[in-house]
C-alpha cells in the first residue's frame, strides 16, 4: 500500500542526535527508523534551519543550550563513514530521490569537526511532501470491516473467511497498543456502514495514543522531548483536563455517541516500566493527579507490579548474571549500560489469563477478573519521591539522587505546538518547532514495600516470593543521560545470600538465609503465592503447577553441605 503524499507541501521538523561519536556523518532517525521526510533543500542556511547543541537535559524539561553550529560547518551529506571512498567534509550530498525514503538511505548530516558524544545535537530543518498519515488508520478499519462483513472486494475478489466471523478483537503490544487506543479515540471502530468492527480491544503495555494523524508525524515510542502522543484525553471515562485547558472528554467519546454503540469491550494490562518511562499514570488520574478516574463497565485494567516493559523471562534464579540490562538511548542508537540486572518478573502468566478472559467476556458475557492496579484512594499510588514511595534507604546501588524529579520519571509535557494543531485529538499542523513547554504534568508512581517491590497490582509469584528488589526502572550509567532512569527498562537488585553478607553491604533488606532459610521453605512460599494468585483469578491452574515445578528445580537455597540451605557455609 502506498501512503498518499501532499506533494509540494513544506514545513519544519526536528531531529535529535545523541550519544554518537566517531564518523562525521550521522543518520537522522527515531525509534530505529529513519525520519521519513526529505529536506526541502540542501541549503543549511535556509530560513528556519538551525543546528544547535545541548550540554544537558533533565527528564522534567530543563535544557542547557550550548552553541549554534554555523551553517558552513555542517551539510546534508554523507562523509567519513566506514566506507573509505566517502570523502571528508562537506562529503557527498544527501540523495533527495523520494523513492529512497524511508528505505535504506536515511537523511544524513555531516559535521565538519565530527560529533561529540557528550553533546546532544538538535536540528530543525525544512522538509517536504508529508504523508497523509490518517489514511492508514482508515485503511486498517476498512480491512477489518471487509473480513467481518464483505463477501467480495470492489474487484470481485472473494473474502476467504466470509460469513465465518462472529466477533473480532484488536490487540496491540506497546506501540501497536498505543495505536489501538488512538484508533478507538478517532471513532474508527465504526465502519462506513455504521457497523462495529471489533467487539474487543486489548492494548498491552500501552498507556497513551500514537500521534499519526498530524502533519510531519514520526514514530514516537518513548515520547522523549518534543515528541507527540500524550495530547488530549488518555482515559476511558469523560474527565476534565483543566491543567491543559482542554474540554472534558475520553477515548470512548466517539464510539459512545454512535447508534448502535460501537465501543468494544476493553482489557488493558501493563507494568512498572510504563509508569516510570512511558507516562502511564496520567491515564489513571488525569492531568490534575488528584483523583482516581473511574473505569466504565466495558473496561478492565490490570497492573503487573515491578516489571520491565513487557515483562521479563521468568524463572527462579538466585544467581542472575551481574551484567546490567541495556538502556536504549534517545533516537534509538546503541544501548547504554544500565546499573541493575535485567528484571525477570514475567507478564506471561497474566497474559494467559486475559486471553481467555477477553474471549469469554465477548462471546458469552462472562466477566473478567476484577481490575487491579494502584490507586490514590487505596494509598498505593503516590508522589514520585523516595519518602512517599517508602523506598528503603541503603539498597545497594540506589543513590538518593535518582529520586530527584530531574532524573526519575519521564513526565507528560504540555506543549504549545501552535494555533493550527488540535491538542485534543493530536491532529493538524504543528508550527512551533521545537514547541515551548507550557507545563510539566504531575505524575504518580506505585508505593513499595520494605523490599522496594511495588504494591497495588495483581498478585504475581516472583513479586510475592521475591529473590530481590524488582524495579520498573533502571539507571543509565554512561552517555548524555547518565544518572537518569533508562528508557522503559526495568532492573533487579538481588538479595544478599546471608545475613553477614547483607550487613557487610549495609543492605536493609533481609537476606535469602533470613527470609527463607532452606530450599524447601522457598518452594513452600512459591506454592502459597501461586495458589493465592490462582484463587483470586489471576493465574491459570496449569501455570500454578508450572511455576511450582520450576521453583522446585531451581538453584534457590541449594547450598551448604546438605544442599538445602541458603547459607553456603551451613553444615
Amino acid at each position: 500500500m502506498k501512503t498518499p503524499v501532499a506533494t509540494g507541501t513544506t514545513g519544519l521538523t526536528i531531529a535529535r542526535v545523541i550519544n554518537r561519536s566517531g564518523a562525521a556523518s550521522q543518520a537522522l532517525n527515531v525509534m530505529g527508523n529513519p525520519i521519513p521526510y526529505l529536506p526541502a533543500s540542501l541549503d543549511t542556511a535556509a530560513a528556519g534551519v538551525v543546528l544547535t547543541t545541548h550540554t544537558h537535559e533533565t527528564l522534567n524539561g530543563n535544557i542547557s543550550v550550548g552553541n549554534v553550529i554555523p551553517s558552513t560547518d555542517w551539510a546534508f551529506a554523507h562523509c567519513n563513514t566506514t566506507n573509505p571512498t566517502t570523502p571528508a567534509f562537506p562529503g557527498t550530498p544527501q540523495d533527495l530521490d523520494p523513492t529512497h525514503l524511508p528505505g535504506s538511505l536515511p537523511v544524513h548530516i555531516c559535521l565538519k569537526n565530527g560529533f561529540d558524544p557528550t553533546l546532544l545535537y538538535q536540528l530543525v530543518y525544512q522538509v517536504k511532501d508529508p504523508y497523509v498519515l490518517g489514511a492508514g488508520t482508515a485503511a486498517f478499519r476498512d480491512v477489518g470491516s471487509f473480513f467481518r462483513y464483505a463477501t467480495a472486494d470492489d474487484f470481485g475478489t472473494p473474502n476467504p473467511i466470509a460469513g465465518k466471523i462472529t466477533n473480532a478483537v484488536i490487540r496491540g503490544v506497546s506501540q501497536s497498543g498505543n495505536f489501538t487506543r488512538h484508533y478507538i479515540h478517532l471513532g474508527m471502530n465504526q465502519d462506513e456502514a455504521g457497523r462495529i468492527v471489533h467487539e474487543g480491544a486489548w492494548p498491552i503495555i500501552a498507556g497513551r495514543r500514537v500521534a499519526n494523524n498530524s502533519r510531519w508525524g514520526q514514530p514516537d515510542g518513548v515520547l522523549e522531548l518534543y515528541q507527540q502522543g500524550s495530547e488530549g484525553p488518555q482515559w476511558w471515562t469523560p474527565w476534565p483536563d483543566t491543567v491543559r485547558g482542554l474540554p472534558t472528554g475520553s477515548i470512548l467519546d466517539r464510539c459512545n455517541a454512535t447508534t448502535p454503540n460501537t465501543c468494544p469491550k476493553i482489557i488493558e494490562h501493563f507494568g512498572g516500566a510504563e509508569v516510570f518511562a512511558l507516562k502511564m499514570t496520567t491515564e489513571w488520574v488525569g492531568t490534575s493527579a488528584d483523583a482516581d478516574i473511574p473505569l466504565p463497565s466495558n473496561v478492565r485494567r490490570y497492573y503487573v507490579p515491578s516489571t520491565t516493559h513487557g515483562g521479563g523471562g521468568g524463572g527462579f534464579n538466585e544467581n542472575i548474571s551481574p551484567t546490567g540490562a541495556n538502556c536504549p538511548g534517545n533516537n534509538w542508537n546503541a544501548g547504554q549500560p544500565a546499573a541493575f540486572r535485567p528484571n525477570p518478573v514475567s507478564e506471561t502468566e497474566l497474559t494467559n489469563v486475559l486471553r481467555l478472559a477477553l474471549r469469554n467476556w465477548i462471546t458469552n458475557g462472562t466477566p473478567p477478573p476484577p481490575s487491579r492496579y494502584p490507586t490514590l484512594a487505596g494509598g498505593t499510588l503516590v508522589d514520585p519521591t523516595q519518602a512517599a514511595m517508602g523506598f528503603p534507604s541503603g539498597v545497594p546501588g540506589v543513590a538518593a539522587s535518582i529520586f530527584l524529579p530531574e532524573n526519575f520519571v519521564n513526565p507528560v509535557f504540555d506543549y504549545d505546538w501552535g494555533p493550527n494543531f488540535n491538542e485534543f485529538d493530536a491532529t493538524g499542523v504543528p508550527t512551533n518547532i521545537p514547541p515551548p513547554i507550557k507545563s510539566v504534568i504531575k505524575m504518580k508512581v506505585p508505593k513499595v514495600d520494605a523490599d522496594g517491590n511495588e504494591l497495588g497490582g495483581v498478585p504475581t509469584v516472583l513479586r510475592d516470593a521475591p529473590l530481590g528488589t524488582y524495579l520498573g526502572w533502571n539507571i543509565t550509567t554512561t552517555g548524555f543521560h547518565v544518572g537518569e532512569v533508562c528508557n522503559y527498562v526495568g532492573g533487579m537488585i538481588p538479595f544478599a545470600h546471608t545475613k553477614a553478607e547483607r550487613l557487610g553491604n549495609g543492605d536493609p533488606r533481609l537476606s535469602l538465609e533470613e527470609r527463607y532459610g532452606s530450599h524447601q521453605a522457598y518452594v513452600s512460599q512459591v506454592i502459597f503465592a501461586a495458589k493465592n494468585a490462582w484463587i483470586q483469578g489471576y493465574l491459570l491452574q496449569a501455570d500454578v503447577f508450572n511455576l511450582i515445578n520450576q521453583a522446585a528445580a531451581s538453584n534457590v537455597c541449594t547450598h551448604g553441605s546438605s544442599g538445602q540451605s541458603c547459607d553456603p557455609a551451613a553444615p
